[in-house]
């Protein structure tokens, strides 16, 4: 299967700012590529590349006074499977767990454990653990929260969604990553481009979309408590303790959002039969 993907985002700043940009697919994702992703900008602007902590392809740019609209748009080769299922995976003890994946245990900005602790022990310790205890939060997160674009809150953490029983595709994530973290299962943000492939088209304009990973049997597994079913189609940009980590852009100035068009779709078959 190829996909089709991009954005184009326009930012308007007052004055000269200095910006870190999570605008790339993740490096994992790039031995796919079947045209070159790369980041484009409607101004002479000088933007040069890093690698934070997390392992994302970031960039870092000093945006000018005005509108600047940062554009990219690929093609991408995706085995045209829905997420596994990782059914049999084991849950680690936490003195077996690799030092780099402490931190995904741990609260977070917008993942604040101390408060939901209590609620996800009296919950789901009773449930099997591993994948039936993953599970059996996904259900929950699903079902707490009715997914509504006009009640996207930046500021509402997993314990507000929790309260909130609203919101957008983070506060699914943000709500159940929490709760695996109180249960000991280390779980880590996502963010990327899914598009409407396998599914009815949603009427709504395409955004990115926010997903999680879990740490079970050695590896980590894509998990989705806002569709919490199998997705056709994921294309990683970056993961992080919470959305905080990976957020698209952050300005260290006044900076407004004044364009957001995102693209996802899956192409028509060639002349060769080939998708």
């Amino acid at each position: 299967m190829r996909i089709r993907a991009g954005f184009h985002l326009g930012y308007e700043c007052q004055q000269p700012t200095a910006m870190l940009l999570a605008l790339n697919i993740h490096p994992s994702r790039r031995v796919d590529l079947l045209t070159e992703q790369v980041l484009t900008f409607d101004r002479p602007i000088e933007a040069w590349g890093y690698q934070d902590v997390f392992g994302n392809a970031c960039s870092r740019i000093v945006a000018p006074p005005g509108l600047t609209t940062i554009s990219t748009e690929f093609e991408i080769y995706d085995t045209g499977l829905p997420d596994p299922i990782p059914e049999d995976a084991q849950q680690h003890l936490i003195q077996d767990l690799p030092d780099d994946v402490l931190v995904f245990l741990l609260g977070s900005r917008y993942c604040d454990t101390d408060r939901l602790s209590d609620f996800a022990w009296n919950t789901f310790s009773s449930t099997d653990l591993g994948w039936p205890r993953v599970k059996a939060i996904l259900d929950f997160a699903h079902n707490r929260i009715a997914f509504n674009y006009q009640n996207a809150d930046s500021l509402r953490t997993a314990f507000g969604g929790f309260n909130d029983r609203t919101g957008v595709c983070r506060d699914y994530a943000h709500l159940a990553i929490t709760l695996c973290r109180c249960m000991n299962i280390p779980a880590r943000y996502c963010t990327g481009y899914l598009g409407d492939i396998g599914v009815p088209k949603d009427h709504n304009p395409m955004d990115f979309s926010a997903w999680f990973e879990v740490y079970l049997g050695g590896r980590w597994h894509t998990v989705d408590a806002r569709h919490n079913k199998p997705r056709i189609g994921r294309i990683l940009m970056a993961t992080g303790r919470d959305a905080t980590d990976v957020a698209l852009s952050t300005a260290f100035g006044p900076a407004i959002l004044a364009r957001f068009e995102v693209i996802t779709d899956e192409l028509p078959l060639g002349g060769d039969g080939q998708a």
